[in-house]
C-alpha cells in the first residue's frame, strides 16, 4: 500500500501569480501608451534616462506579455515560473526605476508590486504550489 503524497500549498504563491499577471497587464498598458500616446507622459523623450518612448513601449509590451505567461505558470505550480518571476520582477523594477521620471506614480506602484512579488515567490518552501 502506498501513502498519498501531501502537496504543500501556499497562499503567497497564489498572490504572487495574480500580482505578476496584474503587473504584466500594467506593463502592457504602459507599453501601448508609450507607443500610441507618448505626449501622455510628464516629460519628453530627451528627459528620460536613456532610450526613447518607442523603444520603452516595445520593452514594456514584451515584458508584460512574458509576465502574464509566467504568472499563469506560477498559478499552475511550475518551478521555472517562480524563478522566471523573480528575474522578471527585478528587471521590471529596474526598468521602472529608469522610467520613473516619465510617469512617477505608475512607476512607484509597479516597483512596489515587484518587491512584493520577489518576496512572495521566495518565501514559500520548495515544492509548494499555489493554493
Amino acid at each position: 500500500m502506498t501513502t498519498p503524497r501531501m502537496t504543500l500549498t501556499s497562499g503567497w504563491l497564489t498572490f504572487a501569480g495574480i500580482l505578476v499577471i496584474v503587473t504584466g497587464f500594467f506593463n502592457l498598458i504602459d507599453g501601448l501608451v508609450a507607443l500610441l500616446r507618448s505626449d501622455y507622459y510628464m516629460v519628453t523623450d530627451r528627459d528620460i534616462l536613456f532610450l526613447n518612448f518607442t523603444t520603452w513601449g516595445w520593452i514594456w509590451l514584451i515584458l508584460g506579455a512574458v509576465q502574464i505567461i509566467v504568472g499563469a505558470g506560477i498559478l499552475a505550480g511550475r518551478m521555472w515560473a517562480r524563478a522566471a518571476g523573480v528575474v522578471l520582477a527585478v528587471l521590471a523594477a529596474l526598468g521602472h526605476l529608469v522610467f520613473l521620471r516619465a510617469f512617477p506614480v505608475w512607476s512607484v506602484l509597479v516597483i512596489a508590486f515587484c518587491v512584493i512579488v520577489v518576496y512572495a515567490l521566495t518565501a514559500p518552501p520548495r515544492g509548494s504550489r499555489a493554493a
